[in-house]
This record gives structure tokens, C-alpha cells and sequence, in this order.
């Protein structure tokens, strides 16, 4: 057995616990089916039973003909009503489970690891909860549409003719089989072709998301070229293969439709053959054909089906692929809450490699007392950020032990360790929103006030003011219509709500205007009083009261000290510093 027919399998496996839950529903799709296929054979029968009735000239009977046209009008009416109630029903299943399955693979995505994100770009991610979804929801729809009543008409109409002349009937079954392995053959090959089409179209929404998204980066280093040739080059990949996977795909209804032209010309002619031998009449042998009809074209519909379910488990596949990702480690049976404490932290022995051949913090020790306030730098990709990730429980240390307030971090909840830190980041991000909403965003139940207490020891207060409704404008995504600046100051008012215990301020006036950050350095001061705090700064000018200062390089720490300390010793850090504060 094929890899990729294995895959299909455990797919269509998954899909079908995925639709468990509506078994009532699949029940009553069944039912309406087979009323849809019951009625819509009944209708040549009937229509077979009027051609009877027409001997010849001034032989019609027309008082039968009556009953037959009223008996033909309430059957199509049946028809109609129960394929119309079993679409509402089909579209009720689909949805659900199109609901339950972007459901899944969003909750995934809150539980993964931030390592998952790091090496995946945010557009794959969001191709799959929405476009993959959505392609397997159109397929799984046409599925249930066509399929059991597909089904159901061939072992229908094929008990019928077996009835009137299981000869001509036995013909027909020994040709079905060539139209059988021409839609297996065509399904089974194009199901790769499609998941490279959704490999490529999950790429190209990676790229326009991070163009769209960076517009003013493109223009401001006249990228504008480049982006063009990436995404031709994109867009022609996307094309080949998705001219591939529907210009074989689509072999499959006409190659169906030769053979079961082949199936009805052989019903026809034997059928005329019998007519003439006085076996079948000539209303027998019109049913037949009808039948013969009715049985050649489900195999075309499922062929579609089966084309369009190729497709729709490829992208079902890589949903899955999504949901199967290994989340992150849960919090422990017997992990506790952790009180909101002092804001002492020890690094025991701590190691940590963000990839297994690629050493970065060996052997890290280092004891922070409650309110102390220590300051982290050194050059770009020393592990300073690592440091304040690994604090957060972003990602999980290899060895030793990381503890706050005397408890090893991976024995309290990540909620309750969060709830202690507060961190205030170089990059900004704000959610759509208004300006109350985007400070209260760690404390949802704040009153205004508290809000606007908060506004105004991070100096924000005075700018939202001048908005055009106050606390209340909203913000557009990422906060497009407001300046770096004031974002910034959102985000240090955000903190000033919460108060945690420990506070990780990674660069955080950096987008400040010299004037705006004298005054939240004044508002940091008074924020940092009495709480633990790290500082990761390159502007070194930032961190000269730091109580100790943590000189990092390649993961290790190579100096500590105090400012004057660290100047005294004439090492790295006197370099560093005196590299930005040379003398003219």
C-alpha cells in the first residue's frame, strides 16, 4: 500500500469521527436519499407504462395516461422537496464539522510551543485555518451531496433491470468496471498534485501576509521590484501545479462518460434485440435506457466527488498536520498557583540550546533578591531575550532549574507565573480595539479608572486625551492609526495596570522621543520601586542605577557588576560603553 493511500485512509478515518457526533443527521440525509433515489426511479416506471398506453391511432388510452401524469406530477414533487430538505441537512453537517475542525485547529494553536512559530511563517498557519479549511469544506459538501444518493441510484437502478431482464442487466455490470477504474486511477494520482497546489497557495498567503503587513518597509527600501519577482514566481508555481491537478482531474467526466456512452449503446442495441424477439416491450426497453441512464451517470457525479474529495483530504491533511503538532508541555498534575511574592528569582545550573547541535547557555547562575533591579546587554544574539524567555516559560530549559520565589517554575501554573511578570517589549502590538480595551488587556474587569491612573503614570494620558473620543477611539489592527511612540506608551500603561511583582522591560522606551521617555523613565522609577526588574537595553545610558549589570556574550555571562564597577574593570563593558559614549 502507497504512502499517500495510507495517508487518504487515516484522513477520511479522521474525518469520520469529526462527523460521529451528527449521526442523527447522517441517518436523515440517508433517509431523504433514499426517497430522492426511490422517487426519481419511479418516475421511468411510470413513464414506461404511458408509452404502453400509446398502441397506435386511435388506440391512446387517455383515462390512464390521466392517472399516470398525476401519479408522474407528485412523484417529481416528491423528488424535489426531499433533495431540497436533504441539501439543508447536508449543509448543516458540513458546517458543523467544518465548525468543530477550525475550532480544533485554533486551540491548537493557542497550546503550541513558541518554537512551532519561530519556524513557521504566520501565513501557513493562517492558509490552513481558513483556506484549507474551507476548500475541504466545499468538498466534503459536494460529498455529501452527491455520494449517497450516487450510491444509492446504481444499487438501485441495477436491482430494476436485474428485474426486468437480467441478461441485458449482466451486460451492464460487466462494463461498470472500466468506468470504476478510470475515476480510481485519475483520483488516486491527483490527490498529490493537490497538496502541492495547497503547499503552494499556503506559501503565496505567507507572502503576501508579510508584504501587506510591511508595506511601508517594502517602499522605504524599494523592495517593490523584488516582491513583484517572488510573487510571479509564486503565482506561476501556483498556477503549474493547479493547471496540473484540475487538467487531470478533469479527464475523469469525460472518460466516464465514453464509457458509459459505451454502456447505454449496448443497452440499446440488446434491448432492441429483445424488443424484436418479443421479450420487452417496447415501454420495458424506454424504462431500460432511462435506467440505463440513471445508473452510468452517479458514476460520473462521483467522480467529481471523488476529484473534489481529493483535494478537500489534502487540505484536511494539512489541518491535521496542524492539530498533530506536539503542544507544548502541559502544566504539571500537581502544580500550584503562584502567589503573587517578593520576586526573587534563582538560575540553578540553567542550560539551554534552542537547537540540540547549537550550544548557546550552558551553565547559567545567577540570584536576583526582591526588588532588585538588574540590567542585561551585550551584543545582538547573546542570549539576552533568551533569558527573559526562558523567566516567562516561553520555552523550557534543558537543565538545572529556574525558580521564582523560592519554586521551580515548572512545578506552578504558567497562568499563575505569568500573573507575576510583566513585560513590556521593544516591539508593540496592539489588538483592534479601543484605547480602554488595549490597557485593560491583561486586567479585563479594571475600572476606568484604574485605567486612567494607569494612562497617566505611563504619560499617556494627555495624548489620549486629544483623540477624538478619549479612551473610547478605537484603534485600527496593530494600531495603524496612531504613532510608535504612543503605542509604546499604551503598552507601558498596559504593565502599570497589572503592577506585577517582576517586571522585564526589553528595550522599552526605544521608540520614544527623548522629551516622552525622561518622563516614563520617571514613571518607571516609581513602577520599579519595591519590584524586581530586568532591563535589557542597548542604550547603556538607560541602565547606569541598575543594582547589577549582567554583561552577556554567546550565552554565558561574562561580567557583573555594578556601572562603576564594570567601568573600573576596564573589560567588555567599558568597551561597550565607551563605543557609545566616545570622547571627541
Amino acid at each position: 500500500m502507497s504512502k499517500h493511500t495510507k495517508l487518504n485512509r487515516s484522513t477520511i478515518r479522521r474525518v469520520l469521527r469529526l462527523i460521529r457526533p451528527y449521526a442523527g443527521l447522517v441517518a436523515l440525509t440517508l433517509t431523504l436519499a433514499a426517497i430522492t433515489v426511490f422517487t426519481t426511479l419511479l418516475a421511468p416506471v411510470i413513464s414506461g407504462k404511458a408509452v404502453d398506453l400509446i398502441l397506435g391511432p386511435g388506440q391512446v388510452d387517455f383515462a390512464g395516461l390521466g392517472k399516470l401524469a398525476v401519479a408522474m406530477a407528485a412523484t417529481i414533487l416528491c423528488t424535489a422537496v426531499s433533495q431540497w430538505l436533504m441539501n439543508v441537512v447536508n449543509n448543516r453537517i458540513t458546517f458543523q464539522v467544518v465548525r468543530d475542525m477550525r475550532v480544533k485547529a485554533f486551540e491548537q494553536m493557542e497550546i503550541l510551543p513558541l518554537k512551532y512559530m519561530d519556524a513557521h511563517r504566520p501565513g501557513d498557519a493562517i492558509s490552513r485555518i481558513t483556506t484549507d479549511v474551507e476548500q475541504f469544506s466545499d468538498g466534503l459538501l459536494m460529498g455529501f451531496t452527491q455520494l449517497f444518493t450516487g450510491v444509492l441510484t446504481i444499487l438501485g437502478t441495477l436491482g430494476v433491470m436485474i428485474s426486468i431482464d437480467w441478461r441485458i442487466a449482466l451486460v451492464v455490470v460487466a462494463l461498470t468496471p472500466l468506468s470504476i477504474f478510470v475515476a480510481r486511477f485519475i483520483a488516486t494520482h491527483t490527490y498529490s498534485m493537490f497538496k502541492v497546489q495547497s503547499e503552494t497557495r499556503a506559501e503565496m498567503t505567507s507572502l503576501v501576509e508579510e508584504l501587506v503587513g510591511n508595506e511601508h518597509l517594502v517602499r522605504a527600501f524599494g523592495y517593490e521590484s523584488r516582491a513583484e519577482s517572488r510573487f510571479e514566481r509564486i503565482n506561476l508555481d501556483l498556477q503549474k501545479c493547479g493547471v496540473r491537478a484540475v487538467f487531470f482531474s478533469s479527464l475523469t467526466n469525460p472518460c466516464t462518460r465514453f464509457v458509459n456512452s459505451l454502456v447505454y449503446a449496448a443497452v440499446g442495441v440488446l434491448g432492441a434485440f429483445a424488443a424484436i424477439a418479443g421479450s420487452l416491450t417496447v415501454g420495458e426497453l424506454s424504462v431500460f435506457l432511462n435506467y440505463a441512464n440513471q445508473y452510468t451517470k452517479p458514476f460520473n457525479d462521483i467522480s467529481d466527488v471523488m476529484t473534489e474529495l481529493q483535494n478537500a483530504l489534502a487540505c484536511a491533511q494539512r489541518v491535521f498536520d496542524l492539530i498533530d503538532e506536539t503542544p507544548i508541555v502541559p502544566d504539571a498534575p500537581d502544580a500550584v498557583v503562584l502567589p503573587a511574592g517578593a520576586g526573587s528569582v534563582e538560575f540553578e545550573h540553567v542550560k539551554f540550546r534552542y537547537a540540540s547541535d547549537v550550544p548557546l547557555i550552558e551553565d547559567m547562575n545567577l540570584r536576583v533578591w526582591p526588588g532588585q533591579r538588574i540590567a542585561l546587554v551585550g551584543p545582538t544574539g547573546c542570549g539576552k531575550t533568551t533569558l527573559v524567555n526562558l523567566l516567562m516559560r516561553f520555552y523550557e530549559i534543558n537543565g538545572g532549574c529556574l525558580k521564582v520565589d523560592g519554586h521551580p517554575i515548572d512545578t506552578v501554573t504558567r497562568d499563575s507565573l505569568r500573573a507575576n511578570l510583566g513585560m513590556v517589549l521593544q516591539e508593540t502590538w496592539l489588538k483592534s480595539g479601543t484605547i480602554a480595551e488595549n490597557i485593560a488587556y491583561g486586567k479585563p474587569d479594571a475600572t476606568r479608572e484604574e485605567i486612567i491612573e494607569a494612562a497617566k503614570k505611563a504619560r499617556a494620558h494627555s495624548f489620549i486625551c486629544r483623540l477624538p473620543h478619549g479612551y473610547d477611539t478605537v484603534v485600527a489592527e496593530d494600531g495603524g492609526n496612531i504613532s510608535q511612540g504612543q503605542r509604546q506608551l499604551l503598552c507601558i500603561a498596559r504593565v502599570m495596570l497589572r503592577r506585577p511583582p517582576i517586571l522585564i522591560l526589553d528595550e522599552a522606551t526605544s521608540s520614544i522621543d527623548t522629551r516622552t521617555e525622561v518622563l516614563v523613565q520617571d514613571a518607571f522609577e516609581e513602577l520599579m520601586k519595591g519590584r524586581t526588574s530586568f532591563i535589557v537595553a542597548h542604550r547603556l545610558s538607560t541602565i547606569k542605577n541598575a543594582d547589577q549589570i549582567l554583561v552577556m556574550n554567546a550565552g554565558n555571562i561574562i561580567e557583573r557588576g555594578t556601572h562603576d564597577e564594570l567601568l573600573a574593570k576596564g573589560g567588555f563593558y567599558a568597551r561597550l560603553y565607551e563605543s557609545q559614549f566616545a570622547k571627541a
